[in-house]
């Protein structure tokens, strides 16, 4: 069984304490991981300022060649690093791989928005008087970063937060989720190799509930990025005062389907966006509403496309669907279902536990008092309702306190521009699911969604500081 260490200032470190970490799947312990404490969480973010005095002084062009040499040792080491998604997260192989293959296309972005980092020329004589100046602005890079990343996309969300810290100049302390610290740890020896300076990347690992404190509210922290939960984001809000903050919170996104689309085509990509990772993603497909002149039809073909998906081992090659996080996250979803069952909920396909997960769930009758519709289920249960007309469907997807990714399937363009105008979200995906997601668009939402926004452009203007410069031409 593999021991894995802190990583501090370049260097493997022992941890006073160590935690078992368990397969989602078999639930046998596959790795023994160091549990930092504040001390060690004290040292990581010193020995990151240290290293930002010097790293921010690198010109663009060698944090571009950097990122570059890291996505080249990514690429070689891909099936390894994918499987040790299977291991840590339980996720299907053939996704491991797909998310492996967005980190490197996010590193990728990272590395040809390093050498884009530009400001703009104000015309500092289009104030009256003021014809002997000129101003001009320049983005600078914050200093430390805190990255507290969640289980659910352990590479690809890392990379969303180092490679736009790197890009810019900035050093990062990564506390990785607790249930999937390997691949954020496999990044350390990567990067060192790749030529980042000793202490640009510090990794802590263990619990978020001992490490967060100390970690958000140290004055030498610039930018605190998280991804997780509500509750959690919501703490962390209330601790970080004037520092930088990204918040990419919960979601339970919806999809509205207008009577002019062929079911048959969208439906394969559909249910994929429901039960993709057992649903366990931000953007999950969740609510359905469907138009109610092709109702029963669209629900008929969805079970049947659902229930051709193939549940089992992550490592199997045909599995589609695997284990869930942690037993308790099964039995949580497992009480949604019957909650809603009986309160008249029906449940047409799935329902019922199968090893460590749940069977891909689809249910109708619901209401949207249900759980299973008004809260994030981040479980492989999709609810599909009817409405009558567009503005109902409208009102429907709004009726929620999330506003992250929301999708629209229609043939009329008219529809597709009041979808968009009207719907409540960080991003309205027209003709695909909500699901759906290139690492280099904007990425983030409103209300309880959180706020500021990743893909790495974006994340970068949250990364930096803007600043403006003025020269008198005369005395």
């Amino acid at each position: 069984m593999e021991t894995w260490k802190l990583w501090i200032n370049g260097e493997w470190k022992d941890a006073a304490r160590t935690y078992e970490l368990k397969s989602p799947y078999s639930q046998e312990v596959i790795a023994t991981v160091a549990k930092a404490d504040e001390e060690d969480v004290k040292k990581a973010i010193e020995g990151a300022h240290e290293a930002f005095l010097e790293f921010r002084k690198w010109p663009a062009y060698e944090r571009a060649e950097l990122l570059y040499r890291a996505v080249d040792l990514i690429e070689a080491r891909k099936e390894e690093l994918a499987q040790l998604l299977v291991k840590e997260a339980g996720k299907p192989i053939q996704t491991a791989r797909g998310e492996i293959d967005r980190t490197i296309a996010t590193y990728q972005f990272s590395a040809e928005a390093a050498k884009s980092l530009s400001g703009e020329t104000v015309p500092m004589d289009a104030a009256p008087g003021v014809t002997d100046r000129i101003g001009w602005t320049k983005r600078e890079a914050l200093g430390v970063v805190a990255a507290i990343t969640p289980f659910n996309f352990p590479s690809n969300l890392v990379a969303h937060k180092l490679g736009p810290a790197f890009a810019v100049g900035n050093t990062v302390v990564l506390k990785p989720a607790t249930q999937t610290p390997l691949s954020s740890l496999a990044l350390a020896e990567i990067f060192k190799e790749a030529g980042l300076p000793d202490g640009a990347l510090q990794i802590v690992t263990g619990s978020g509930s001992e490490l967060s404190d100390p970690l958000i509210t140290n004055d030498l922290v610039k930018k605190v990025t998280f991804t997780g939960s509500v509750p959690v984001g919501l703490d962390i809000k209330s601790k970080v005062g004037l520092k930088k903050l990204t918040l990419e919170l919960g979601s339970n996104s919806a999809l509205i389907v207008e009577p002019d689309v062929p079911l048959e085509k969208i439906m394969p990509r559909a249910v994929t966006g429901a039960f993709g990772f057992a649903g366990q993603v931000c953007i999950s497909l969740q609510r359905v509403y469907v138009h109610d002149s092709i109702y029963d039809e669209f629900v008929d073909k969805f079970v049947a496309e659902t229930e051709k998906l193939q549940i089992g081992d992550p490592a199997d090659e045909a599995t589609d669907v695997g284990s869930m996080i942690h037993p308790g996250e099964a039995d949580r979803a497992m009480e949604w279902i019957k909650e809603a069952k009986k309160a008249g909920a029906t449940v047409r396909t799935g329902g019922e536990r199968v090893q460590n997960g749940i069977a891909p769930t689809v249910m109708t009758d619901v209401t949207p008092d249900m759980n299973v519709v008004c809260k994030e289920v981040f479980a492989p249960i999709v609810t599909i309702m009817k409405y009558s007309d567009l503005d109902e469907a409208i009102d429907l997807v709004n009726d929620s306190e999330f506003g992250l990714n929301a999708g629209i399937f229609t043939r009329d363009i008219e529809s597709a521009m009041k979808a968009a105008d009207e719907i409540e979200a960080g991003a309205v995906i027209i003709n695909d699911i909500p699901t759906f997601r290139v690492d280099n668009m904007p990425y983030g939402g409103v209300k309880m969604s959180g706020y500021g926004r990743e893909g790495v452009k974006y994340a970068i203007d949250g990364m930096t500081e803007l600043k403006f410069i003025t020269v008198k031409t005369t005395f």
